[in-house]
């Protein structure tokens, strides 16, 4: 006997050690690992198992169908769990390999070791016609059930997943675009959109492992009870009954070694497709849902107070789960309650903190904001933190954008509430000037028809205030079937915040203040000490820089290139003081920057032109006397000449904006500023260029042209 212990010790010991040699091995080849996974398990399907390997076996295939399904309920989202469609296909054939080993004893043997034995006899319970009925039962709840509605979710989540993908998509441009996410954040959404239509189209697919898997189940039960029998009788010479026992127990514990398994991972399939998208666990969601109103579970408490009174029903249980539904409804409504007034007392003390002093410094009522915007009241929960509201973070990146862009320190944004405004709108000023408004539906989303949208669709339909685009407040429900039409879908607060972008890109020149030119001008001294050093207030005065600086950002051209502007202003400003002369200076050594703004992707600026008999005309009108030049807004031209200049150019400008392209007016550089600001207030959106302006070898395109019927003078 002690040698038989020391022989099993010894055992023992040999096959710890090779764990512990085999471990490292596996850890760093876990590959081979999944790949001889895969191999044995097709391998049952030929080779021949021993009951107590069939035992093994078995558990494993019950604890790793316990562990996916508890894997399935703690997941947020369907992606944390990529693998399971390819660990669908593993388990099924696991389980289809296992039914043929446990086929193979059955029949063979009349023996399918411990664990089946022991569900057939626990489920029978000495009752065949029982243990048939409960394993039939299971049957139908996995295939009919779970398994037909888990499909039917899969196929869905998979067609509406693939649909959305181009809206989803063209969303993502749009938040790149306006530079509220970069381009690594962009990368990373659209690689995840890629996974989740992959994933739901796997998932499609994988479900039909699942339903083949029960369907092969019955088969195999059917073939199991019914060859048992016959072998059991015809080879084995029992009787009828014990026939019927030997192989009813086997088979029905076959089936439910199989079946409650595949009942699990059925069930974890569909925890995994119907996880759309949460913000925590499927146990701490429901906890909140469920309990976040306690007047639903004070009514369901009555309910079946009530209940536990009417005839023939027993009292005790009744009143058993009203009192408890009634407990969790008082103690939810006193935690609800707790944190509500915890919340008031943080504000209150937050609200004292930052209560200003009774008696303000009159000089605090001059000051002026240089950027504000006033909402209605039920806009503040754009910017309420609490709330879920991220205005002040989107501003926050606008800020940065426009520094990228143009080359511009924007001053802080003021956002305050204002009561007399209408609930829905905002304004947007600047020094306190009001330059905009618009309205806002907060809890819904903004629907905008690029041009390439189909269909139409119900909600409360308006202009978009940036591009001027048809647009349409929407439902949120709507949005996966608004994108799917090829609409582009936003929230409220990218709408602000995209029209808060565009208005201070075009009043950039407004926002320049001498102090802001300043600190640009310090931001150089690192790099270029010695250009800083020259531009002293005797030989480049603050006041020019700061007004060429405006020109040049009033007709949007980036001031980034602030040491390439220095040095053109030192060059030029012996010879004039004239601050529109020095800005045409600046904007040829700007060349390849502007160039850059009005050219495509092929390097083609498409312009609209001037007719030379107009030009000449212009130029004629010049009238100039010494360093300034004096000429009037309209050019010299007559009014019947400007009805036609703007009807001509109104006329060119959908012309080339119908082709796709920016309208841009090309001319030359005697009449350019002059011709802008002519056009300017009834055309703000139309930028004008020179051709001396842009570098040699720039290829330009004339898509139109502003022509005038000259009247011949007397």
């Amino acid at each position: 006997m002690a040698k038989s212990r020391q022989n099993s010790a010894l055992s023992n010991s040999r096959v710890a050690n090779i764990g512990r040699r085999a471990m490292p091995f596996i850890s760093a080849n876990p590959d081979l690992g999944l790949a001889i996974g895969v191999i044995l398990i097709l391998g049952l399907l030929i080779i021949p198992l021993p009951p107590v390997l069939l035992d093994m076996f078995l558990a494993v295939n019950i604890s790793f169908s316990v562990l996916i399904l508890l894997i399935s309920v703690y997941l947020k989202t369907p992606l944390e769990f990529s693998s399971f469609p390819s660990i669908l296909l593993i388990t099924t054939l696991f389980r289809l390999g296992l039914n043929v080993a446990s086929t193979r004893l059955i029949l063979g043997q009349a023996e399918a070791g411990d664990i089946i034995h022991a569900f057939g006899n626990f489920v029978i319970g000495g009752n065949y016609v029982v243990g048939i009925i409960i394993f039939l039962i299971l049957l139908v709840i996995n295939f009919i059930v779970v398994i037909k509605g888990s499909s039917r979710i899969a196929e869905v989540g998979a067609r509406f997943a693939l649909d959305a993908l181009p809206g989803k998509q063209m969303s993502i441009d749009a938040d790149l675009n306006a530079g509220y996410i970069d381009e690594q954040t962009a990368k990373q959404r659209r690689k995840e959109l890629t996974r989740e239509s992959d994933f739901y189209g796997a998932m499609d697919g994988a479900a039909k492992f699942i339903k083949g898997d029960a369907i092969a189940g019955i088969i195999i039960t059917i073939i199991n009870l019914t060859g048992g029998f016959l072998i059991g009788i015809f080879q084995y010479d029992m009787t009828f009954d014990s026939a019927i026992t030997t192989y009813s127990i086997l088979t029905i514990g076959d089936g439910l070694v199989s079946q409650i398994p595949s009942l699990l991972i059925s069930v974890a399939g569909g925890l995994v497709v119907t996880r759309s998208g949460a913000d925590d666990n499927l146990d701490v969601e429901i906890g909140q849902q469920f309990g976040s109103k306690p007047k639903p579970l004070y009514i369901a408490a009555l309910t079946l107070a009530m209940m536990s009174f009417l005839p023939g029903f027993p009292m005790i249980p009744f009143l058993i789960l009203a009192v408890v539904l009634g407990g969790i409804g008082y103690f939810r409504q006193k935690i609800i309650k707790d944190d509500a007034d915890a919340a008031a007392r943080a504000r209150l003390a937050e609200a004292e903190e930052k209560k200003e002093p009774s008696e303000q410094p009159v000089e605090s009522l001059l000051r002026v904001d240089p950027i504000e915007i006033e909402l209605g009241y039920s806009l503040i929960q754009l910017v309420d933190e609490t709330q879920g509201g991220d205005v002040f973070k989107r501003i926050t990146n606008v800020r940065r954008q426009l520094a990228q862009e143009l080359g511009i320190i924007v001053p802080p944004v003021r956002v305050r509430d204002n009561l007399q405004l209408d609930p829905e709108t905002y304004v947007v000023k600047i020094r306190a000037n009001e330059i905009a408004d618009n309205q806002l539906q907060p809890n819904r989303l903004l629907a905008m028809n690029p041009g390439t949208a189909e269909g139409d669709l119900q909600g409360i339909h308006v202009t978009e205030p940036v591009f001027g685009l048809p647009a349409t407040w929407i439902q949120t429900q709507e949005r996966e079937n608004a994108e799917i039409m090829g609409f582009t879908v936003v929230e409220p607060p990218t709408v602000l915040t995209t029209h808060l972008t565009e208005l201070l890109r075009r009043n950039a020149d407004k926002l320049m203040t001498r102090q802001d030119v300043k600190h640009l001008i310090e931001n150089l001294r690192d790099d270029y000490p010695a250009l800083v050093d020259e531009a002293t207030p005797e030989a480049l005065p603050m006041a020019i820089i700061q007004k060429v600086l405006q020109n040049l950002l009033s007709e949007g051209i980036p001031i980034r290139d602030l040491a390439m502007i220095m040095e053109s202003l030192l060059e030029y400003v012996p010879v004039t003081k004239n601050v529109d002369v020095l800005t045409e200076y600046v904007r040829h050594n700007l060349s390849e920057t502007i160039r850059k703004l009005y050219e495509n992707e092929n390097g083609v600026i498409h312009a609209i032109a001037v007719d030379p008999r107009l030009e000449d005309q212009m130029s004629q009108n010049l009238q100039t006397t010494g360093d300034t030049t004096a000429i009037a807004p309209s050019l010299g031209l007559s009014p019947s000449d400007m009805k036609l200049i703007n009807e001509s150019l109104e006329q060119a400008i959908n012309e080339v904006t119908l082709s796709g392209h920016l309208p841009v007016i090309i001319c030359s550089a005697q009449i350019r500023p002059f011709f802008y600001r002519m056009i300017h207030t009834k055309f703000p959106m139309v930028s004008v260029i020179s051709y001396t302006e842009l570098p040699p070898d720039t290829d330009v395109e004339l898509q139109a042209s502003v022509e005038l019927e000259l009247q011949q003078k007397v």
